[in-house]
């Protein structure tokens, strides 16, 4: 199988060449064939009538002299004359194998008053030499024999000519049909293609083009088939984060708009409508949140998001981290372990700041009361990493490849009381690739989840 598109092309025409020179040449021989038999051989019959007719009218005495004569008049025929006897007064030419061009038994056929033609099946093997035409001639009381047949020399230039053009032309027709063919093998994978581009343009992503081979149109068809399910799952995406942004937005409006309406009543006491009160406030801070984090993703992935490299201690912002986080994981009676040697890296200190606030915040939410987080930073060579680990729920491995999507929530982890919107790990990930770095999260059931951070000491903001 040839994998190049440009080696198909190039053998398809080499064949179309070859395969229409082939047709051409038989079909341009029998042609030539059959224009000598007919036309040539006619002409050189009226040509022999004429020189008979003239012969008998002026009743030349050295018939050969007048023949001489003939030859010189015209010069694309010669002219062979044979008396009573059979004998030749003229030379007689050889053709290419030494076999005299003009065999006794013609001579005698025509001798008996016949008129001799060249045989149809000897046409094709050389007609040059084959084609003759003998003609009985009376002089007085003497019958000769005049054979006339065309001058190779100086009627192949104008044979020649009329070949090569009857060869081309064949060529061209042949060529082109042959053409017309290949290219619609050639074009129609193309046009599977720009049919199932059309069907993408108008929104439909459940197309497929399929394709065999293993040419530079085959890896096309591959990778037309590999971007429209990017798209679909793209669209996918789009609808699951308009579907997912209504319902986060949602909840709390009806929340507010329903306690809300029960404050209107006068039957509530002060505590209840303390109560309200707090849930609005609540659900207000969830919508602000969710706003800010939308904001700050769609921000993230723009290419005009500002960044402040600097260079600070890494430990030391853990630890303010920590400190800040200080209230919730007293209250659950948590163990903080820390290991944070000094390390000094360049980076955006306030978007790093976020990712340490998101994870460590995410391991206190779902650690329970009397658990264990740990936080170790490991300087390498041109890398640190970070990792924060707790004694958590674990989140299942089927939730592990999706946690870092949008509005994305483990089951064992979405509970009423967390009130998370699900865009947290998103703008972690974000935020450590943009510092060209990588996050992994490692957990099991009951077993607590470990999340690892590294990323380069010197971060470079013009690196690809």
């Amino acid at each position: 199988m040839i994998k190049s598109l440009y080696t198909r092309v190039v053998l398809t025409f080499l064949a179309v060449v070859v395969i229409s020179l082939l047709v051409a040449f038989p079909l341009a021989t029998v042609l030539f064939t059959n224009w000598i038999s007919s036309d040539v051989q006619a002409e050189m019959l009226a040509m022999g009538k004429q020189i008979i007719t003239l012969s008998q009218d002026v009743q030349p005495k050295n018939l050969d002299s007048f023949l001489s004569g003939s030859n010189r008049l015209n010069e694309n025929y010669s002219f062979t004359l044979f008396n009573e006897k059979g004998e030749s007064t003229t030379p007689i030419k050889l053709d290419k194998k030494g076999v005299p061009r003009i065999q006794e038994w013609e001579v005698a056929d025509v001798l008996a008053g016949n008129i001799y033609k060249s045989l149809d099946y000897e046409m094709p093997k050389d007609p040059f030499n084959r084609m003759k035409i003998g003609l009985p001639l009376h002089v007085g009381d003497k019958t000769y024999a005049i054979f006339i047949h065309p001058n190779f020399n100086e009627m192949a230039k104008h044979q020649a000519q009329t070949i090569i053009i009857s060869v081309l032309v064949i060529v061209l027709a042949v060529g082109s049909l042959l053409i017309l063919i290949a290219s619609r093998y050639l074009v129609n994978p193309l046009k599977k293609l720009t049919l199932a581009t059309e069907r993408l343009s108008r929104g439909n992503f459940n197309v497929h083009v399929s394709s065999n081979q293993k040419d530079e149109l085959g890896k096309l068809a591959q990778s037309f088939n590999h971007m429209a399910g990017e798209l679909k799952q793209l669209e996918q995406m789009r609808q699951d984060f308009v579907s997912n942004v209504s319902h986060e937005i949602q909840s709390p409006l009806t929340s507010i708009r329903g306690f809300s309406k029960a404050l209107r009543g006068s039957e509530i006491d002060e505590s209840e409508r303390g109560f309200y009160l707090e849930i609005i406030e609540r659900e207000s801070e969830r919508l602000s949140r969710l706003s800010e984090n939308l904001l700050k993703l769609a921000s993230l992935e723009s290419e005009h998001h500002p960044f402040h490299p600097t260079l600070f201690d890494l430990d030391e912002q853990l630890r303010r981290v920590a400190v800040f986080y200080e209230p919730q994981w007293t209250s659950k009676q948590l163990e903080l372990d820390l290991e944070l040697p000094r390390v000094k890296i360049t980076a955006d200190a306030d978007q790093l700041s976020q990712v340490w606030m998101n994870l460590l915040g995410n391991a206190i939410k779902f650690t329970p009361p009397e658990g264990t987080i740990r936080i170790r930073l490991e300087p390498l060579n041109d890398r640190v990493r970070v990792r924060i680990q707790d004694s958590g729920r674990g989140i299942a491995a089927a939730d592990q490849e999706r946690i870092f999507d949008r509005f994305y929530k483990a089951d064992s982890a979405r509970q009423r009381e967390t009130d998370g919107s699900g865009l947290g790990l998103a703008i972690v990930r974000k935020i450590v690739e943009l510092h060209h770095g990588t996050i992994e999260v490692h957990s099991e059931m009951d077993q607590g989840t470990q999340f690892t951070v590294t990323i380069p000491v010197m971060f470079n903001s013009h690196k690809k």
